[in-house]
């Protein structure tokens, strides 16, 4: 029988900070307000037709089975040491500048932090690393252009600067 190794989930110290701030979060502020309105539905009497029971009880098991994830993404948390990253090649922790000429043309310029997938926070200029754009620009360096299969077709990004 093979055991299947768990995924390793690389994260910044701010990532690793936001998990354990939200598992403590749901264990000691969620449970205790789902478990009372599980309390208060209860008191309602009858299960069989108790629709606030139901949506207590589906809310309870959607924070257990989000507070497992979180466990099992700290308990196989790698944290990146941002201090000891170079600015030769994109890597998790990279801030980067690009150059982007979307498929119809368009030009434009950003800057995004490659981070690990539950990191990732695209409006904030936050990609994971298991994106389509944050895999073409792994392992990249200054100046190389990359082509990304976007859902408006063919993107290319030019890599301005890593810092």
């Amino acid at each position: 029988m093979r055991v299947m190794a768990e995924k390793q989930y690389f994260v910044t110290e701010e990532g690793l900070g936001a998990l354990e701030k939200e598992l403590d979060y749901l264990k000691t502020v969620r449970r205790k307000e789902v478990a009372e309105k599980i309390k208060v539905a209860l008191s309602f009497g009858d299960l069989s037709e108790n629709s606030e029971y139901d949506e207590a009880k589906n809310e309870q098991a959607m924070m257990e089975a989000r507070i497992a994830d979180v466990e099992v993404m700290l308990k196989n948390a790698v944290v990146i040491d941002e201090s000891e990253l170079n600015n030769e090649t994109v890597h998790i922790g990279s801030r980067i500048e690009v150059a982007i000429t979307a498929a119809d043309g368009r030009k434009s310029k950003r800057d995004f932090k490659i981070v690990g997938s539950n990191e990732a926070d695209p409006r904030n200029g936050k990609i994971s690393d298991e994106s389509a754009v944050g895999k073409a620009l792994i392992g990249r360096k200054s100046g190389q252009v990359v082509s990304v299969e976007t859902p408006a077709g063919i993107s290319k990004y030019k890599i301005v600067t890593i810092a």
